[in-house]
């Protein structure tokens, strides 16, 4: 089990999703994501409806910017005026420094990669940036399971016109969880449709809490198993 520790909370086995995954369930292909299995913080008894937990999703869903859009983020905490932001690895790796976070209220932040943690081997990855502003950060949910109903946000990138899409929010379910994690820690599936450009935004429960992060869109199976861009498999 990975331990991981962030301030005043603990995530245990935050799992990241794996980049075109798919499901060889017809019709219905997958996205993947990055989970955790703490115990709840602040969770209510209820959830909530669709239009509160993507009003929590717009407060906690962030740009990563390089010279160009690189992908989305998450406002996972606060510390003073330090505000840290979750995304996944390849979405740095996908540009350079100087980074920069263009947070809801559209205002761009300098910021730079936090080293507090060592994410190892896993797709994950922390910036940090200075601001006076109050933003809203997220609350951490506990593991779901197939068959829970999930959402999901982030920034889709048209990749031949080099432009972003506004702000999107799907609906999905989960239908995947692997006992045993994939390179990079890569081991929940869901339903919600994923674009380039959503890596590195927030899954959440109907609660509005984090659950995971997103990876990247799904692509079509290959009839023998699950297949990735990487080229690996995952046969039943």
């Amino acid at each position: 089990m990975h331990l991981f520790k962030l301030s005043n909370f603990t995530i245990i086995k935050f799992i990241t999703c794996v980049s075109g995954l798919c499901l060889l369930v017809p019709n219905l292909s997958l996205s993947a994501s990055i989970y955790t299995s703490d115990t709840p913080i602040n969770q209510p008894l209820t959830g909530l409806s669709p239009a509160q937990v993507k009003q929590k999703a717009t407060d906690i869903t962030v740009k990563i910017l390089s010279t160009e859009f690189l992908g989305s983020g998450i406002l996972l905490k606060k510390n003073g005026n330090i505000y840290t932001v979750l995304t996944n690895a390849h979405v740095l790796e996908a540009g350079q420094s100087p980074y920069n976070i263009e947070t809801p209220d559209r205002k761009i932040h300098k910021a730079k990669v936090s080293k507090k943690m060592k994410f190892g081997k896993y797709d994950l990855a922390m910036l940090e940036f200075s601001s006076s502003t109050i933003y809203a950060v997220a609350s951490i949910g506990t593991q779901s399971k197939i068959g829970d109903k999930v959402f999901i946000a982030g920034f889709p990138a048209y990749e031949s016109e080099n432009t972003v899409k506004q702000f999107t929010f799907t609906t999905g379910r989960i239908v995947l969880v692997l006992e045993k994690a994939l390179e990079r820690g890569y081991q929940i599936g869901y339903t919600n449709k994923l674009e380039k450009g959503m890596s590195g935004g927030p899954l959440l429960n109907e609660n509005g809490q984090l659950i995971g992060v997103n990876g990247m869109h799904a692509y079509p199976s290959h009839p023998q198993g699950h297949e990735w861009r990487t080229g690996v498999k995952f046969r039943r």
